[in-house]
């Protein structure tokens, strides 16, 4: 009994020494101390030549920032526009500084709550991942990780807080872009994109001018004088120039306009030869715009060599074409039949930099000009419209792009190979569970598939993945059901999820023994370390049974303890939560202050003389399972009523103790490797096998004579 007493008060004490140092040698960036900034005093340190910043303001809050008369930029913070819960279920409210044209100048945390940058990681990486966007445009389509393609620049994410940098990515740029879109930045746009089209070079219909004018292939702007007087009406040129009233009607301008690198349209005006040479002069995305008029002169009379054709412009959507002499030719004779006399023929090139669109409609502006004094002038437009025949082009089918995946797609769509990858692993282990009678018959075999499924489960869920549960997410699903449930917080890590899915169905199913004993990462490391060192014949060390069932209760006490301290403050239970070496063996593989360390390796390496230790004796997160074990529905574990008296071999090679003397095993503390399974149907190890066996044997050699009767 004294000897009892003493090993308890050495773990119990060994542990909270521990425990202590863990908490307070923890350098200050590791303690949850993140209060809010005040973000006046950050804009000026990003704006040092402002002399003033206005309130924040607007349908959309923004501050903006000026050098005396000057706008130098504007500032807002992300939680005013794109609140997007964050790994700790909180946003991330950030400032962020653009400028004018919409270039972002600088960005800055103001306040945060994420546990898992507290667990480790100290924040001034949070500080370099944002300042990657100083330089970048709010147009730019961004993207946390990989290479810069497929039309997205890509930021270097944060190892270890994958999901957090994303959050603050995608509230980032949400942000921004409406806010610039509400300044007038950048322009609301339509997602719908249509490729430009093509000209049908080989198609061409003779016709003549009046075939080409009644289709449309030729359009035609025709102004009165009138109309011209009343576009003047109420200016100061509103009496310069103006028609008497029986010059109303009298034409002012009349002008047929045209695309003329169509074949059926330059050939039939020009003839093959003329309309060969305009064409040898253009280059692939060039095109020409014919014109031909009479009256108002579309060239005017203030044109110089080398200057620019101030009266006329070609518009599409938002583009307008200017044209200077290098872009004109003129015309002196047409080859069609039918046409009238023109003043004027000229034939304009637009350049391929001006991404013009022959299938798509546009619009001849002809500007008219009345000089209202020496120098001054006032002037006014008019408009044709073209819209051009689908026989003369090729035009693609608009490219509809598929809707913007939302964060949580967008994460669950780039981790498809871990997901693809975990899922089967799983259905791989119900499969073990399924056909575990029949795979126990072959020890070899299951020992050998047992430890290559412990192998996977360590590098790839656990060094690869950062697949660990911890007790803080049974925390953080606790308090999420006594506030605002949202599915979208515990979507944000795919394999953090399918773990806990494959963890809660499981332990319906079996109890919490399938998770511990196949799929966490820490508990499987811990065997296959005791493996080796069996594999290697190190001495062994087993605690007497009475101090072994009494040790269990350390790990329920330590869930009272943090499950208390997360009432108050997760945060905090994040922090004592750290007697779990999970994050220091996977999510920061080892990067971190040595207390850490030497902690997580001295949990390691006590599996070299004892078996898991830490997953019987100390793990939160395994008491947390197991309070859910008197719900299981299966008891696939098989015993006969030998087991325990008077046959003690499966709990003597029970390696982590959890068959009782009695012979029957604690779910609670089982772990699902199935030996003893192995030992129940080997007859040459099982003792009440071994009996039947013997008798079986023995009736054979001395069977009972059988009396002959007469």
């Amino acid at each position: 009994m004294f000897h009892y007493r003493v090993s308890c008060h050495s773990v119990l004490g060994l542990f909270t020494a521990i425990l202590l140092l863990l908490a307070v040698s923890t350098p200050s960036y590791a303690l949850f101390v993140s209060p809010p900034k005040a973000p006046e005093p950050l804009i000026q340190e990003i704006f040092g030549d402002a002399t003033q910043i206005s309130e924040k303001q607007g349908e959309i809050p923004v501050w903006t920032i000026y050098e005396d008369q000057q706008v130098l930029g504007y500032a807002f913070e992300t939680n005013d526009i794109a609140r997007i819960p964050a790994y700790s279920g909180e946003p991330v409210n950030m400032l962020v500084a653009i400028d004018p044209q919409g270039q972002y100048l600088d960005a800055k945390v103001l306040e945060h709550h994420e546990p898992i940058i507290l667990a480790g990681i100290p924040e001034y990486k949070l500080w370099d991942f944002i300042s990657q966007y100083q330089g970048l445009h709010v147009q730019d389509r961004l993207k946390v990780g990989g290479n810069t393609n497929e039309g997205y620049v890509a930021v270097d994410g944060l190892s270890g807080a994958t999901v957090t940098v994303m959050v603050m990515n995608t509230a980032i740029t949400k942000a921004a872009t409406k806010v610039a879109q509400s300044l007038g930045i950048i322009k609301h746009t339509s997602d719908i994109i249509q490729p430009i089209s093509t000209v049908k070079s080989a198609l061409f219909a003779p016709a003549d001018w009046q075939q080409l004018t009644g289709d449309g292939s030729i359009r035609r702007l025709y102004l009165t004088r009138e109309t011209v007087d009343q576009a003047f009406v109420g200016t100061e040129a509103e009496h310069l120039d103006a028609a008497s009233p029986a010059q109303k009607q009298d034409s002012f301008a009349e002008i047929y306009y045209t695309l003329a690198d169509i074949p059926s349209i330059g050939k039939n005006l020009f003839g093959e030869a003329d309309y060969l040479w305009l064409m040898s002069t253009l280059k692939p995305g060039e095109h020409l715009v014919a014109l031909f008029g009479n009256g108002y002169s579309f060239k005017g009379s203030g044109y110089v060599r080398g200057g620019i054709f101030d009266r006329i412009q070609v518009h599409q959507n938002d583009n307008a074409i200017s044209f200077r002499d290098l872009d004109h030719n003129r015309i002196t004779d047409l080859y069609i039949q039918g046409a009238p006399h023109f003043q004027e023929m000229s034939v304009f090139r637009i350049s391929r930099q001006q991404a013009f669109d022959p299938g798509a409609n546009w619009q001849l502006e002809l500007l008219v000009r009345r000089q209202t004094g020496a120098v001054d002038s006032i002037f006014t437009s008019f408009k044709g419209d073209y819209q051009m025949l689908a026989k003369y082009v090729d035009t693609p089918a608009a490219i509809v792009p598929a809707p913007e995946l939302t964060l949580t797609q967008q994460i669950w769509h780039d981790k498809r190979p871990q997901v693809i990858v975990l899922t089967s692993l799983i259905l791989v282990l119900l499969l073990i569970l399924f056909f575990q009678d029949v795979l126990v018959r072959h020890p070899s075999f299951m020992h050998n598939l047992r430890h290559v499924f412990l192998a996977i489960t360590v590098v790839f869920i656990g060094w690869a993945w950062g697949g660990q549960l911890s007790v803080v997410n049974v925390f953080t699903f606790l308090h999420a059901l006594m506030k605002d449930f949202s599915w979208d917080l515990f979507l944000l890590d795919p394999v953090i999820f399918i773990l806990w899915c494959a963890a809660a169905v499981t332990m319906l199913l079996w109890g919490r023994a399938v998770y511990c004993g196949w799929l966490c990462p820490f508990g499987a490391l811990q065997e296959l370390v005791n493996t080796f060192a069996r594999y290697v014949k190190i001495p062994q060390f087993e605690l007497p049974y009475a101090v072994h069932e009494r040790l269990w209760a350390i790990k329920y006490l330590i869930l009272l303890v943090l499950f208390g301290i997360s009432l108050d403050s997760v945060a905090m239970a994040e922090q004592f939560a750290e007697v779990e070496p999970f994050k220091t063996t996977f999510l920061l593989k080892f990067d971190r202050e040595w207390p850490f360390i030497a902690w997580a390796l001295f949990l390691i390496l006590l599996n070299l003389f004892n078996r898991k230790t830490f997953c019987r004796y100390l793990c939160p997160l395994g008491a947390a399972l197991s309070v859910s074990n008197s719900v299981r529905l299966f008891n696939w574990l098989k015993r006969r009523p030998e087991c325990g008296s008077p046959c003690k071999t499966c709990a003597k090679e029970c390696e982590i103790q959890a068959i009782a003397p009695d012979g029957v095993i604690n779910m609670r503390e089982c772990h699902y490797c199935l030996d003893c399974q192995i030992t129940y149907f080997n007859d040459q190890k099982c003792p009440p096998l071994k009996k039947q066996a013997y008798k079986k044997n023995r009736y054979q050699e001395h069977p009972i004579p059988t009396r002959v009767t007469d």
